[in-house]
C-alpha cells in the first residue's frame, strides 16, 4: 500500500503491528481519530465495553505510541486520551515475516481492516435516510471486474491513491456549511470464476 498524504503517519513494523492488531485496540484508535479525545469510559460506552477493558487496550496502544494523554482535556482523575496518528501504513511483507505471531498478527489486521470497512458500509445503509437527498446521489458502491496483470492492478492502486488524495487538503472545503468527513475504501484483489 502507498503512504497516504497526511500528517501523522505509522508505519507499521513488526513491534507496533502486535501491539495494534487487536480488535478492540482496532476500533479504540479509529474512535480517537474520527471522534477526537476521550477518556476510557467514554470510548466504553460508545464501543459497548467495559471501562477496565477500554482503560487496559488504550494503556496497551499508549506503549507502542498509538496514542497519548491528552491532559488539556483531563480534570481531577479523569484520563483523556488522543490519537497520536492519523494515518496507518502497512508494509505487506509483514505476511511473509519469519515470526508466525508476526503474520498472526497481520492477517489479523488485515481481516479487522477488511470487518470495519464492512461494518462502516452497512451503517451508511442503515443511516442513509438520516442525510439530505444531496449526499445520498453524491455516494458509491460500485464494483468494478477488469483483466490486469499484478503491475497493472499495482499502477491502478497508485492513481486511484493519488486521486483520492488530491482531494484531501481542498482549502475551499474546510468552512463549507455542507462539508463532512467522507470515507473511502478502495479495493483491488484477484478474483476467480471458476
Amino acid at each position: 500500500m502507498t503512504e497516504p498524504a497526511q500528517p501523522n503517519v505509522r508505519h507499521l513494523d513488526a513491534r507496533s503491528l502486535r501491539g495494534l492488531a487487536h480488535p478492540l485496540r482496532m476500533q479504540l484508535l479509529d474512535a480517537l481519530r474520527f471522534g477526537g479525545p476521550a477518556t476510557a469510559s467514554q470510548l466504553a460506552e460508545k464501543l459497548g465495553e467495559s471501562s477496565g477493558a477500554t482503560s487496559y487496550h488504550l494503556r496497551q496502544l499508549a506503549a507502542h505510541g498509538f496514542v497519548e494523554d491528552a491532559p488539556e482535556r483531563g480534570k481531577g482523575r479523569e484520563r483523556w486520551w488522543r490519537a497520536a496518528v492519523q494515518g496507518l501504513v502497512f508494509d505487506d511483507s509483514l505476511l511473509d515475516d519469519t515470526s508466525a505471531a508476526v503474520r498472526g498478527a497481520a492477517d489479523l489486521y488485515l481481516h479487522e481492516v477488511a470487518t470495519t470497512q464492512a461494518r462502516e458500509v452497512s451503517t451508511w445503509l442503515g443511516t442513509r435516510e438520516d442525510w439530505s437527498a444531496e449526499w445520498a446521489r453524491s455516494t458509491d458502491m460500485s464494483s468494478m471486474t477488469l483483466r490486469l496483470t499484478p503491475e497493472l492492478t499495482h499502477e491502478l492502486v497508485e492513481k486511484m491513491h493519488a486521486l483520492v488524495d488530491s482531494y484531501r487538503d481542498l482549502a475551499e472545503v474546510e468552512e463549507h456549511p455542507d462539508a463532512q468527513t467522507v470515507r473511502v475504501h478502495t479495493h483491488a484483489f484477484p478474483f476467480t470464476t471458476d
